[in-house]
């Protein structure tokens, strides 16, 4: 009896330390951009003061350009989710029903590509971004970003689309079905979790990504994405750290990927469920 109710508190305990691990850090910046002047210094646990003037500083203070980093990482990110999963499921389509020599070594490539630091390919990257006479521009971004979405979301769709029963597509072909036709009309209505899953983890990339962004966008402010701009944001002077200014900026832009993860959260875990089993 006593081992059952101590290891039921250690559950709980365990439980307890994950979430305050993952909730702390966001809920003291949320209470801290309330905060102004040196209260900003002083630690404390619970809310203090109620002031909107850092947010209202970030909006709308300066030169404006908080809101246009932020359309610009809106803009990058949605087309770069639109391209990834575009291109995927064609790939997909290929991967997971047409048979071709090397299939297996392809699919393996592709996942050791998922799997390669950003900054191994930054400099070749730099390179060929410049020759197409894009630096300094979006398409540089949603450029860069598809070589770490587009892999993983032809993963995960392949693996999902493999597993759909080869009936459907057998009474689709002899219907007169053509690829395209099975791909959109028969398989794209059955693979809504593995889409949402797979978009929604590409747009959070693209949202969150630093270097690339800091990069090839280092001359252009009217290119830079958030990440960029929170990490340029100054003081009065250069030795003083706008610390109101961040933590009300990060919670700006958190709480567009903290929605759509509370409304997706059911597809997300099927997805990737069936990412992970079928594989």
């Amino acid at each position: 009896m006593k081992t059952a109710w101590y290891k039921t508190a250690a559950f709980y305990a365990f439980v307890a330390f994950i979430i305050v691990q993952a909730v702390f850090p966001f809920y003291y910046a949320i209470i801290t951009s309330f905060k102004s002047g040196a209260a900003l210094f002083e630690i404390t646990y619970l809310p203090t003061s109620f002031s909107l003037e850092n947010y209202q500083q970030v909006l709308f203070g300066g030169n404006g350009t908080f809101l246009q980093n932020l359309w610009n990482s809106l803009w990058v990110a949605s087309i770069t989710v639109i391209l990834a999963l575009f291109l995927a499921v064609t790939a997909a389509y290929s991967l997971s029903r047409v048979k071709f020599k090397g299939r297996g070594l392809l699919l393996m490539t592709i996942l050791a590509v998922s799997m390669f630091p950003q900054v191994a390919v930054l400099a070749g990257l730099f390179q060929v971004i410049q020759s197409m006479g894009i630096y300094n521009t979006d398409w540089s971004l949603i450029f860069s970003y598809m070589i770490f979405t587009l892999p993983f979301t032809v993963w995960v769709l392949t693996t999902f689309m493999r597993d759909l029963p080869i009936e459907l597509e057998e009474a689709a072909i002899v219907d007169g079905a053509s690829p395209w036709v099975i791909i959109t009309k028969i398989f794209m209505p059955l693979m809504w979790p593995a889409l949402v899953t797979t978009g929604l983890l590409a747009f959070i990339s693209a949202w969150n990504e630093y270097l690339f962004a800091l990069t090839f966008t280092a001359s252009n402010n009217a290119a830079r994405t958030v990440p960029v701009g929170i990490a340029l944001l100054s003081g009065s002077t250069d030795h003083e750290i706008p610390w109101g200014l961040i933590m009300a900026a990060s919670v700006i832009v958190t709480i567009p990927l903290v929605v759509l993860v509370l409304i997706f959260q059911r597809k997300i875990v099927s997805g990737l469920t069936a990412g992970g089993v079928k594989g």
